[in-house]
This record gives C-alpha cells, sequence and structure tokens, in this order.
C-alpha cells in the first residue's frame, strides 16, 4: 500500500485530480486530498496541482503552512507537479507585479503578452486556453507508453522560463515553443492538465503512481 498526497492549498479544481488519480491506482493505494504539512511529508509520492494567479497561491500556501513541506517533498520522493504546481516551483514569478515563488529551480515564469501573436502574426488568445502538444524533448519514464506530440489541455496565461536547459522534458508551440514540462530526479511538472487530458493524460498519471522517482 502507498499515500498518495495531493497538496490541497485552497486552490484549483482538485477533486478532479483526486478522481483521475483513484482511476489509474491500485485497489489498496490510499489517494488523500490533505492541507496537513505532516501528511505531506509521510505520503510515499506527492501531487502538487493549482490553478489560479501566483501570489495568490504563494500567500494560500503560507496560510497553510505548506512551504516547506512542498519543497522538502520535492526533494526526495516522486512528486508531480501539475500547472500553478509547476510554475511556483520556480524562483520568481511576472505575474501580481511580481512574485517571489518556492525557488526550487532557478528561473522565471513570464507573460505571454497582450498582444501575442503566432508565427504569421495573427494574434492568439491569451490565456492559451485548449488542447495542444507535447513535444517530448527526452527520455522519462511518465512518457512510457505516451506518444510523442500527443494533445493535452492547457489552460494558462504565463509560462515557464528555466534557468538550466536540462530541465526541460518536453514543449509546446504557441506562437513560440515554451517549456511544458519539466523534469529532474524525482520531480517531473507539466503546465498541462492530465488530469484533464483523456487517456493521454491518464496513462501519464498511471505512470506516475507506478514509478520509482528515478530519471
Amino acid at each position: 500500500m502507498q499515500t498518495i498526497a495531493v497538496v490541497d492549498y485552497g486552490m484549483g479544481n482538485l477533486r478532479s485530480v483526486v478522481n483521475a488519480l483513484q482511476v489509474v491506482a491500485q485497489s489498496h493505494d490510499r489517494v488523500l486530498l490533505t492541507s496537513d504539512p505532516q501528511q505531506v511529508l509521510a505520503a510515499d509520492r506527492v501531487v502538487f496541482p493549482g490553478q489560479g494567479a501566483a501570489g495568490d497561491c504563494m500567500r494560500a500556501i503560507d496560510e497553510y503552512g505548506l512551504r516547506e513541506a512542498i519543497v522538502a517533498a520535492a526533494k526526495d520522493r516522486p512528486f508531480l507537479g501539475i500547472c500553478m504546481g509547476m510554475q511556483v516551483l520556480i524562483e520568481h514569478s511576472e505575474e501580481n507585479e511580481g512574485t517571489q515563488c518556492l525557488g526550487v529551480f532557478k528561473g522565471r515564469v513570464k507573460y505571454f503578452g497582450d498582444d501575442h501573436q503566432d508565427h504569421s502574426g495573427v494574434r492568439l488568445k491569451v490565456p492559451h486556453m485548449g488542447w495542444n502538444r507535447v513535444k517530448q524533448t527526452r527520455e522519462h519514464p511518465l512518457w512510457h507508453d505516451v506518444t510523442d506530440d500527443s494533445r493535452f489541455y492547457f489552460v494558462h496565461s504565463y509560462y515557464l522560463e528555466a534557468e538550466d536547459p536540462q530541465l526541460v522534458a518536453g514543449i509546446t508551440d504557441y506562437g513560440f515553443s515554451f517549456t511544458s514540462v519539466i523534469a529532474k530526479d524525482n520531480l517531473f511538472a507539466l503546465q498541462c492538465h492530465p488530469e484533464k487530458s483523456a487517456d493521454t493524460g491518464l496513462q501519464l498519471l498511471r505512470n506516475f503512481v507506478n514509478w520509482d522517482g528515478q530519471p
């Protein structure tokens, strides 16, 4: 039996994440939605989802006393970041006139812009919302049985720019190629929402549930 903790800091549609994990988990696994730092630290693996603004997210994490538990879990057990749960792993976000984030990795989160355009100059909607392809830039256990260039569901206005290019495990084109997946050691994080990405997303979550945390 293993415990899969889904971090609850009051932001995002967490029930859909829990439901998707329950679909792919083994019958003896426990999927636990929790805002208790001790339960996060005691879990075998951790899922860190989120939606909304970076500033609100960081305030909520600190109000729940979750900062240290999240950072610790990101370093020593299978850890999955989703959407805002990916962005706030970085040092700084432009959102909310600048937000200091968790700083697990060096880099910035940047705004697509009010006049964001595609390669031919056609204006693109921001937020980037809907289905788009993820190009796998390197092998990883969580890509097992996930076809390269598979479509995932996105909802975001900001994108991550990591300082270390070796962090990048997937890219997506929306006017330009941006980092949509990062991975290092026991951590894997996506800008998209696997819990909303049909069978492809469920396969990725299944891979996470069975992952030993090795790259």
